[in-house]
């Protein structure tokens, strides 16, 4: 039992320090908004090929993989050579087995402007560009807007999210006056490794501790149990004389 909580411990920390066996999701170019007419690579990234990983997406038409006539499939890659607005959805990686990687949500504009962010979740503590682009590239001065409200405007149209916390994440979109405003976008904020694995054995180590006590505890009453002293009443030898034998051995002279 001991042995069984040590390796729970050494399990977690193994978990949270390194990669596991899940496949994700990878979006070339790395951006959550496209224009009508881009093009798109999504790969699902994975060391195991014999899994049989492949993108899946879920839009207003149907649930459906790359196959299936929106993309072209090779390996574990699926290219969009020219992306409709209806190609708008949620997008991810499954195995053969029906084990699913996290999701990521793409948009296709039909607009002249659209968010430049991250499309995974950013690591807290990072520091985040935000681009408000048009169809053809430049720097124009933009407003940038996160949940309904304006943060502020930039003269050259880039704005820089320094040392990112939870308090980041939202719905971001942005503004570029006489071309229009582009789609939202949601940022997500995901604690460190270092955060995430003191936040577990904060969790974990009451529990670690309470079954080491628990363990000592049965093992000391164990033990107890098995130095107590039991009186065993054992017959004497057939070579030991008795008191009645030493008895019968006595001659008693008299002289008168």
């Amino acid at each position: 039992m001991e042995g069984t909580s040590v390796h729970r411990l050494l399990a977690l920390i193994s978990l949270l320090s390194c990669s596991t066996n899940q496949a994700g999701l990878t979006v070339s170019p790395s951006r959550s908004q496209f224009f009508k007419g881009d093009s798109v690579s999504l790969s699902c990234e994975e060391d195991n090929i014999s899994a049989g990983w492949t993108v899946r997406r879920n839009t207003t038409k149907r649930q459906s993989e790359c196959k299936d006539g929106w993309g072209e499939p090779d390996g574990l890659t699926c290219k969009m050579t020219y992306m409709e607005t209806d190609d708008t959805g949620v997008y991810w990686c499954e195995s053969r087995e029906g084990a699913a990687s996290s999701s990521i949500n793409l948009t296709v504009s039909g607009g002249s402007v659209i968010l430049q962010s991250p499309v995974l979740p950013v690591m807290e503590g990072d520091d985040v560009t935000l681009s408000c682009q048009t169809k053809t590239p430049s720097n124009l001065p933009a407003a940038f807007i996160k949940d309904g409200s304006l943060i502020r405007t930039e003269p050259a149209g880039h704005m820089t999210l320094h040392h990112v916390t939870s308090s980041d994440e939202g719905l971001y979109k942005c503004n570029i006056s006489g071309d229009g405003e582009s789609p939202s976008s949601w940022i997500s904020v995901s604690a460190s490794l270092k955060a995430r694995l003191v936040f577990h054995l904060v969790v974990f180590t009451p529990y670690f501790i309470s079954t080491l006590l628990m363990v000592s505890l049965y093992r000391l009453r164990a033990t107890g149990s098995d130095l107590s002293v039991s009186t065993v009443m054992t017959p004497p030898s057939q070579a030991e004389p008795t008191l009645v034998d030493d008895y019968d051995d006595v001659t008693t002279e008299h002289h008168f």
